[in-house]
């Protein structure tokens, strides 16, 4: 059960597809049911109606919902919800119902605004009493949740799934990795300016400059104003102004959305268009790419739940420098997988240190690129909704 879904294109959106298609390949029978419309797909069900924008709801959505699922019966609804899904919730009552087992997924962070209307929810319809089984992509997401559902629901957490192998490409036979090629091309032109420059660099190291290669930042994301993509802009403002200028960098800011406009006209505003880009939307291929050639990853959202994208970076090698109260958290260790910040100004310093500290960018490359993140893999992710699900189908349902 999912508001949305493909052709629709968002971060629920693809990861809910890539979840049913994983489940699909493990052996398990998996229906959707959604009030996207779209073309017609194999064991897709669109339950849409005509709505102002084509928004994803349904006036009518849990008798339609009851009915399917009293004549299927399914094993186990599987819901997933952002922070407000109405059509979702609609899936749980339908479950609660049909005396179905019923598992919750929240993909997003619940501010203090959701927290509230979902206490308010909780007294008019009573949720916490309907046996569900709650889940969640990280420990930062988990933690309102828990406030608001109270013990009689438990909560766990089950991560976001990413083929990592997809982001770490081995070598084709006899062709050299192009991530250590580039490493390799930056430490000969390193040593021949040592060489040449040696005289030159000593003076400059004596009066606290420093010297290096261009740095590429690289972020990606939808540039709607909830992930505050203008903020993004600020913090590489303040990372050029804390690096010495003798160190070029460059910015990709990898993405689409409402916030677009005004990015561009911060960038122009405050003369960065010269080294910050905006390439648009890209796909996970040239995303791929992109990663290929960039030094440091950044994920400055506040409120982000996961963070798929720098997963993404992280399997690919990068260090990643993201918001020590995000999601991210869960498979970034400060000095380890990267670099994390409470504030802006944390931000900025964490990104200003690894753009001048060559030394530093290269050891935590080095361990993303040989250990595994402590999150992601399909395999951890199926065995841990198996779990949810058994445990939803323990207790006895409660009709509403």
């Amino acid at each position: 059960m999912s508001d949305c879904y493909l052709p629709r294109l968002g971060g629920i959106e693809v990861q809910v597809a890539d979840l049913v298609r994983t489940q699909r390949e493990a052996g398990h029978d998996v229906e959707v049911a959604t009030a996207t419309r779209g073309e017609a797909r194999p064991g897709v069900h669109r339950i849409v109606a005509r709505m102002p924008f084509d928004l994803p709801v349904h006036p009518l959505g849990v008798g339609h919902l009851t009915r399917r699922m009293t004549a299927s019966r399914p094993d186990v609804v599987h819901v997933h919800t952002g922070a407000v899904s109405p059509f979702a919730w609609m899936g749980v009552r339908a479950a609660a119902r049909a005396g179905l087992p019923c598992v919750v997924t929240v993909h997003s962070m619940w501010d203090p605004v959701t927290r509230g209307v979902y206490r308010l929810l909780r007294l008019a319809y009573g949720w916490q009493r309907w046996g569900l089984v709650a889940t969640t992509v990280s420990n930062a997401a988990a933690a309102p949740i828990r406030s608001v559902a109270g013990p009689g629901v438990p909560v766990h957490v089950v991560s976001n799934g990413l083929d990592l192998s997809g982001w770490r490409p081995a070598p084709a036979a006899g062709a050299p990795d192009r991530r250590e090629e580039k490493h390799g091309e930056q430490a000969r032109r390193e040593q021949a300016r040592r060489q040449e420059g040696r005289r030159e660099e000593a003076h400059g190291e004596a009066h606290g400059e420093a010297h290096g290669e261009e740095v590429h930042i690289v972020a990606v994301g939808r540039l709607a104003p909830r992930k505050q993509p203008v903020r993004l802009l600020r913090l590489l403002d303040l990372v050029r102004s804390r690096v010495p200028a003798s160190v070029p960098l460059r910015a990709t800011v990898v993405g689409d959305g409402p916030a677009r406009a005004s990015m561009e006209r911060y960038l122009a505003r405050h003369g960065m268009s010269g080294w910050v880009s905006l390439p648009g939307r890209h796909t996970r291929e040239q995303i791929a790419k992109i990663l290929e050639s960039a030094d440091v990853f950044v994920a400055p959202a506040p409120r982000e739940s996961f963070g798929i994208a720098a997963l993404e970076a992280r399997a690919a090698g990068l260090p990643v420098v993201a918001r020590a109260q995000s999601g991210v958290a869960d498979f970034v260790r400060h000095g380890t997988e990267g670099l994390l910040g409470r504030d802006l100004g944390e931000l900025a310093d964490s990104l200003a240190r690894l753009c001048v500290d060559r030394e530093l960018r290269e050891r935590i490359t080095a361990h993303n690129r040989t250990v595994e993140p402590a999150a992601g893999s399909w395999s951890t992710v199926l065995a841990g909704f198996d779990r949810a699900y058994a445990e939803a189908a323990k207790p006895p349902r409660r009709s509403v």
